[in-house]
């Protein structure tokens, strides 16, 4: 398979995966954020709606898995912020919301920012054979900034968004970590259990920062955290360990900058409005219309 078919087919999965992420994100949230403080295990292992997400999110892992098969960190993990795109009207076709002309042009520039950075920032495939001497630092700091942010959540419980942020960087991060352990077991399949261990280990633990976000606060608040964390810090190590590249020479840097700055604003501005869609419909207007939301 040519090098260009290989990455129109990890986007293909990649935005498979973000659909079902999607799907998983609302369920879970709405599951978690009904659990009261210290059940949050007991009252989600009960609620199938929760267990629908699970659902949902083994089978975007194993979809971006296989995209990560046949494409780099680089081009699947940006693809991925596409998940609030779905997210955003399936939650509100269960709230009852209609959403407004803003919104969807936050939508479409989301959408053109990540089709910018991969067709200008051309990423390419890296060095699968980093020793284990590569992976420390940067690996290191990392992990330490996401030990960081569930310090801080920890210490801000009475802070819903706050706290729900901070577990949200953190288990973005740790989940951005396991993207790209999964790289590198895909690869190199004969590293063996450790690696593969290791990969499963952050990404349970990003599942669990994760989960304990969505029961700390709203969604505008750990949804762009998590979904932003994420393919950052996979990227980051895409470039630093896997020796992954973007091409940012001449015109192309400032391009592909505006374009991750385009992505993290609009993410942003998408998961709020995708929050708001989530939450409980209280009115509607005399004439019976669902409330606009954006």
């Amino acid at each position: 398979m040519t090098s260009s078919a290989s990455s129109s087919l990890a986007i293909v999965l990649a935005l498979v995966a973000a659909a079902l992420f999607a799907c998983a994100a609302v369920a879970q949230q709405s599951a978690a954020a009904a659990v009261p403080d210290g059940a949050l295990v007991r009252g989600v292992l009960r609620s199938g709606r929760w267990w629908a997400g699970v659902g949902g999110d083994l089978g975007g892992y194993l979809v971006q898995v296989a995209a990560l098969a046949v494409g780099s960190v680089a081009v699947v993990q940006p693809v991925l912020v596409s998940m609030l795109l779905f997210a955003l009207p399936l939650s509100a076709r269960f709230s009852g919301l209609r959403m407004r002309p803003s919104t969807w042009v936050a939508a479409v520039g989301l959408t053109a920012a990540l089709v910018i950075f991969v067709a200008v920032g051309e990423p390419t495939e890296g060095d699968a054979d980093a020793p284990w001497s590569a992976w420390a630092a940067p690996l290191a700091v990392v992990v330490g900034i996401a030990l960081v942010a569930a310090a801080v959540g920890v210490s801000a419980r009475r802070r819903a968004s706050r706290a729900a942020l901070s577990f949200g960087i953190a288990g973005g991060l740790l989940f951005g970590v396991a993207v790209a352990f999964t790289k590198y077991v895909t690869d190199l399949v004969e590293r063996g259990l450790l690696v593969a261990a290791t990969s499963v280990a952050d990404g349970v633990a990003g599942f669990c920062r994760r989960q304990r976000a969505f029961q700390a606060g709203p969604l505008a608040a750990s949804l762009p955290a998590v979904t932003i964390g994420e393919p950052l810090a996979a990227v980051a190590l895409g470039v630093v360990v896997l020796q992954e590249r973007i091409d940012v020479g001449g015109v192309r840097g400032p391009v592909v900058i505006a374009a991750l700055a385009v992505m993290i604003v609009t993410t942003i501005a998408l998961s709020r409005v995708q929050a708001t869609a989530g939450e409980p419909q209280t009115a509607r207007s005399p004439d019976g219309v669902p409330p606009a939301v954006g």
